[in-house]
């Protein structure tokens, strides 16, 4: 059970990469339909089969680079899915012996409300509420995953560590704010606004008269939602809420990794600090990046790839802290 769990967490990576290409290479409508492409099992190739799905969906060419990222995500997700099934399995017959079962029902169920997500984000044509909850659901498959693992693992810290258990809540602040971020960043994302501001530090022009918090979290009816359909204040007030949470987030995991470093009379726990600090700086790094080269795709990919082992990094310190100190 441990081994597979290590496979599905490493798939569960590649499908987060995979899924971040896909959606900054304007593929999420590669394939128009679900869960086949125009109809197929693969993308169609063969120029009868080309022609039929284009008159099946004249507004949707075939594109078949674009149709071939969905696809592989598709490929890739359906894999992780039957994963977590046998994860699954294999807890209910470990039960008897204090496996987690819970937890891989949870992780079973939250995998088959992906999959709907997937589906909607298809059917309902990139509408940016379901791309971000797709979103937020790929990130919270690998938390759970990353949570069985630990449990599998059965670590221990000798002795204990009563300083460093005193800031549990800290750390839970932390995680908090964490995911508030990854929401935002996937907000952003999913409307097209990334690249709305082009300067650093803060947005080009007089960007505070500007902004408009009603419009710019707001879901505007669309058949639509590709490339985004919200007016440029809307994208900058998103851009802008996306930088002040990133500020917000450095700010609070520096100060509480510093301080979890003071307090913790383990090397555990100070090496869990020191982890934090190097995710965070690289994340920092590339987010900085994204915008000093203009969103470069190897780049935006790894803020997607960071983010998630940012998250991992908060889940396995507050692990360590409620569970082993």
């Amino acid at each position: 059970m441990r081994k597979m769990v290590v496979a599905s967490l490493l798939l569960a990576i590649a499908v987060i990469m995979l899924g971040a290409y896909t959606r900054l290479t304007d593929a999420g409508l590669g394939c128009p339909d679900w869960p086949g492409c125009y109809g197929h099992i693969t993308v169609p190739s063969h120029p009868e089969h080309v022609e039929r799905a284009e008159a099946a969906f004249p507004d949707r060419p075939v594109e078949a680079h674009k149709a071939w990222n969905e696809m592989i995500h598709r490929y890739f997700a359906s894999t992780l899915g039957l994963c977590i099934l046998i994860i699954f399995a294999l807890s209910l017959r470990g039960k008897q012996a204090h496996k987690p079962f819970k937890l891989p029902l949870f992780l079973l169920l939250l995998v088959c409300f992906q999959g709907a997500l997937g589906m909607w984000t298809v059917t309902l044509n990139l509408m940016p509420l379901v791309v971000m909850g797709h979103l937020l659901g790929g990130f919270t498959v690998i938390s759970c995953l990353f949570l069985l693992y630990l449990r599998l693992s059965r670590y221990r810290i000798p002795g204990g560590d009563v300083s460093a258990r005193a800031l549990s809540g800290m750390a839970l602040l932390g995680l908090v704010i964490v995911v508030a971020q990854i929401a935002l960043g996937g907000w952003t994302s999913a409307n097209y606004a990334a690249q709305v501001c082009t300067t650093l530090p803060v947005c080009q022009g007089e960007w505070w008269l500007n902004l408009d918090f009603a419009g710019a979290f707001s879901i505007p009816h669309a058949d639509n939602y590709e490339f985004g359909v919200h007016d440029a204040n809307d994208r900058l007030t998103m851009h802008v809420m996306h930088r002040v949470g990133a500020i917000i987030t450095a700010a609070y995991l520096l100060w509480f990794g510093f301080k979890l470093y003071r307090r913790a009379s383990s090397d555990v726990v100070r090496s869990q600090s020191l982890l934090l600090f190097f995710v965070l700086t690289v994340q920092v790094l590339l987010g900085v990046s994204n915008i000093v080269f203009q969103l470069p795709l190897a780049v935006a990919v790894a803020h997607n790839l960071v983010g998630a082992l940012l998250l991992l990094t908060m889940v396995l310190i507050n692990y360590t802290l409620l569970r082993k100190t």
